[in-house]
């Protein structure tokens, strides 16, 4: 990621042009014109659903071959899943407003619901912190086999119990009871979990200049359709470049993030039976990855022909097809992503589309109030979080008992002993039977001083322990599971605290973020930013 926000020239080999360079869009956007007819057949408008008034002018004008969309995308989650599928969101609209007024075209921000997706281990869970700070998974019901899509796996009831739990975790505030009602009406028992994705999606971004798109809607499978039979009639071929590609990245000093399987195809099959299953070449043949059932050629293509729907693109191949289909002038892409992205380069060459600016996208660090008081006691930033706590622990908590209490215990003992032996020598004068009584007082003094001493390191424990918890639960705000906040936690435990200005406030965050790294027309400003949000005083 370092790299390629400094545009290093070695990973700048691997993509289309600089993200953050105005240039590179205008070069885009002659590319995208020539491929798509520009008196109105951008059928794919008929498959998007818009979230605002701005989104259904924009979508209008795209429709008339006159704009263009900035689109990113995420495979559904629960309950819309971890907070960078909000990041990706707000950072498209973010840029998309950005090209529109340095381009001076229509651009609208489009989302790709990735219901083809079936990793349901993945899809069925989501991460919260509680009230008390600790953290919670919450997780629909079913079982992963047969591997069926998002889109076609039902929610059937399975999400009740998800949002019990929801309603137990979440703090009472005003805002939490619409949020639950909203959550109750998306995962009814008849939606898919990708249609709940996306009604979920459509309610948490109603307002912005967004539009959603469903990788299963009908319109997308028949605009695809030519995209994925090319894919499969090329499959030796598509292998082939993909590897070398890969082998390319590799020679550069870049690990692969997809493994390129001998055999493969970009192309899966899906039905009710067996569920969402690779094709794999055998000679003049096609084997089923998961169920092993073997098909050949013209029972391929008949499959095919009879029901193109079933068939849909894996990862390396899903940007082409939507670069195809959609005129894309950037894709808004996390760390993941911008790796395999990477590896794509030859398939949209062999299929004849240009590859899209790869802008990343931003990354929010939600800081909320208490943890704010957390880092300003300990005098703590919040990249050192990426560290274990242990570490962090070992850094600032005081262990022992502080230096001048430790001084004056010290001196203490040093004067009772001095002390008492002077006037056990100056009353030997009086009576020598007090030797005995002053030994006994003697000693009752350093006991008592032993006894304030151990009440001192009792409250010093006490102390440790207490800034142990706080650290700790610091660290599962910020770095639950050992990972970014944004990659574990949902984003309706802030929403129920704070609102819909919280997405306002990451919106404002992304612009910032957007605008520095794309200056003005015919600048590069490739400056990683990676802003916090914070509201001081909230608890």
């Amino acid at each position: 990621m370092d790299d390629y926000l400094r545009w290093d020239s070695r990973v700048a080999a691997f993509f289309a042009g600089s993200p953050f360079d105005v240039a590179s869009y205008r070069s885009r956007i002659r590319e995208v014109s020539s491929r798509f007819d520009p008196v109105g057949s951008v059928a794919i408008t008929d498959a998007v659903q818009p979230l605002s008034d701005g989104a259904v002018s924009r979508l209008a004008s795209i429709a008339r071959g006159e704009g263009f969309f900035v689109t990113t995308g995420q495979q559904p989650g629960l309950f819309s899943g971890p907070l960078y599928t909000v990041h990706k969101a707000l950072t498209a609209v973010a840029l998309a407003s950005r090209l529109e007024a340095l381009l001076e075209v229509p651009v609208l921000a489009l989302f790709w619901v990735a219901s083809d997706d079936h990793d349901w281990e993945e899809a069925n869970h989501v991460h919260l912190v509680d009230t008390s700070n600790a953290l919670r998974r919450l997780a629909l019901t079913g079982s992963p086999d047969p591997p069926r899509s998002m889109g076609r796996r039902r929610v059937d009831g399975s999400a009740a119990g998800a949002l019990q739990e929801l309603a137990r975790i979440l703090p009472p505030s005003e805002f939490t009871p619409d949020l639950l009602a909203g959550l109750e009406a998306d995962y009814g028992e008849a939606a898919s979990v990708a249609g709940a994705f996306r009604a979920t999606a459509a309610r948490l971004f109603q307002g912005l200049d967004m539009g959603l798109v469903d990788s299963q809607h009908p319109r997308v499978r028949e605009l695809g359709a030519p995209i994925l039979r090319r894919a499969l009639e090329q499959a030796a071929a598509g292998e082939d470049q993909l590897a070398a590609r890969t082998r390319q990245l590799e020679e550069a000093g870049y690990e692969a993030q997809v493994a390129v399987l001998p055999g493969s195809s970009q192309v899966f099959h899906e039905d009710e039976q067996h569920g969402r299953e690779r094709l794999l070449r055998n000679g003049f043949s096609w084997v089923l990855r998961t169920s092993g059932r073997r098909l050949q050629d013209d029972e391929l293509w008949a499959l095919f022909d009879e029901d193109p729907a079933r068939f849909s693109p894996n990862v390396t191949l899903r940007p082409v097809l939507e670069s195809a289909i959609i005129p894309t002038v950037a894709y808004v892409a996390g760390p993941g992503e911008l790796s395999y992205l990477a590896q794509t380069g030859s398939l949209f060459e062999a299929h004849g589309v240009g590859m899209p600016l790869v802008f990343p996208r931003v990354s929010v660090v939600l800081v909320e109030g208490k943890v704010a008081k957390v880092l300003g006691k300990f005098s703590l930033e919040v990249d050192e979080f990426h560290q274990p706590v242990h570490e962090i622990i070992g850094d600032v908590v005081r262990e022992d008992v502080p230096t001048p209490v430790r001084d004056t215990l010290s001196r203490l003992r040093g004067l009772l002993e001095s002390e008492y032996e002077e006037l056990s020598a100056s009353a030997q004068e009086v009576d020598a039977t007090l030797s005995g009584p002053i030994r006994a007082a003697r000693n009752e003094s350093f006991r008592a001083l032993s006894e304030v001493e151990k009440k001192i390191r009792q409250h010093v424990k006490l102390r440790q322990q207490t800034e142990l918890e706080q650290i700790e639960k610091a660290a599962i705000n910020l770095f639950p599971l050992g990972k970014p906040q944004e990659r574990v936690l949902n984003v309706h435990q802030y929403l129920a605290r704070y609102g819909d200005g919280l997405l306002a406030d990451i919106l404002a965050a992304a612009r910032a973020a957007v605008n520095s790294r794309l200056g003005p027309a015919g600048s590069s400003v490739p400056a990683p930013v990676s802003p916090t949000w914070h509201r001081a005083g909230l608890e």
